[in-house]
């Protein structure tokens, strides 16, 4: 079975949890952007825990299916229709061979996750099917969708939830996204950087105060964050060090840098902060023109949040994998 790519939408790329194990060689981790979500999507459809998904990012792809699949749509809420039927976000669907999906924009959120039963059976690169699109480094050559591109998809056991010949169909259950995305707009946890006491007071306090606007120049290498400029007590004369997703840098500027998914593993730029890790699926979803603020925390409590935050994850995936096993 494979997918052709009718339209590629504004940027869909196809991701996995990264590739770990190579920053030594200069070479970053990549991956999902938002990792609940990507997981969930996986569940759904039954897939093992680790086959790469079609991340999309605000506008999505059209895509022909040549075979029956079965998908899932987690992450940002986005619009779904096969073939002309609208399909519920978050729930396990099925799409009869010839199924034209057209994904639309994102009424909430910035990034949604498409997962197939099967996986996308594209080889791995540095044993990932990640795609680094700043190094270009994975499936089609490093590269988001193009129109005219078609991915292959793997086989697994017939699916006992839907019944052929009865046309484009969804479960009726589906999971609650209101956990998982951000409706709330709660401010991001923030350790203090390497560098924060070389800010100014002034900046200091700002940096946990005022709310940045996350700027249309974002990517998945960084969320850059505009708001009044934050401005070092004097000069520093830096080595490049160690960076990673979540480290806030402060360029010249005065604007932050919030480095995600695509992070370089060096970096010349005074480190000021670093993003819990539970929260940086929370960023993926801001869409430029969203504001950001910080709140100050300690590791303790990042690390207790990161904790709590991945067993109800690993309890939900649990259930699912529950509720759709065969009877």
């Amino acid at each position: 079975m494979s997918i052709e790519v009718i339209k590629p939408g504004l940027l869909s790329s196809l991701q996995d949890a990264g590739r770990r194990g190579y920053a030594s060689l200069g070479l970053g981790r990549a991956g999902v952007m938002d990792e609940p979500a990507w997981r969930l999507a996986n569940a759904l459809v039954g897939n093992h825990a680790d086959e790469a998904a079609l991340e999309i990012t605000l506008a999505g792809p059209t895509l022909q299916f040549t075979r029956d699949a079965v998908i899932a749509l987690t992450g940002g809420i986005i619009e779904a229709r096969a073939n002309g039927q609208t399909l519920p976000p978050w729930t396990r669907c099925f799409l009869p061979a010839g199924t034209q999906l057209r994904l639309g924009g994102m009424r909430h959120g910035c990034r949604s996750y498409l997962a197939v039963r099967g996986g996308f059976d594209v080889e791995p690169v540095l044993g990932s099917r990640s795609t680094d699109l700043h190094a270009h480094v994975g499936p089609l050559d490093g590269r988001a969708l193009q129109a005219g591109d078609t991915i292959a998809v793997g086989t697994r056991a017939p699916d006992d939830c839907f019944r052929a010949g009865h046309g484009v169909q969804a479960l009726r259950w589906g999971l609650d996204p209101q956990p998982w995305l951000d409706y709330a707009g709660a401010p991001f946890g923030l350790l203090r950087g390497h560098h924060y006491d070389a800010l100014d007071e002034a900046s200091q306090r700002s940096l946990f105060v005022q709310r940045f606007t996350v700027s249309k120049d974002s990517n998945r290498t960084g969320s850059r964050m505009d708001g009044q400029a934050l401005q070092l007590a004097r000069p520093l004369e830096l080595v490049s060090e160690a960076t990673l997703p979540g480290t806030l840098q402060l360029p010249p500027s005065g604007q932050p840098i919030l480095l995600l998914a695509e992070a370089p593993v060096t970096g010349g730029y005074p480190r000021i902060g670093q993003l819990a890790t539970v929260d940086l699926p929370r960023l993926a979803q801001r869409r430029p023109g969203d504001t950001v603020c910080f709140r100050e925390i300690t590791m303790d409590e990042a690390l207790q949040r990161l904790r709590t935050r991945n067993d109800t994850l690993r309890h939900l995936l649990q259930r699912i994998a529950q509720r759709l096993e065969p009877a």
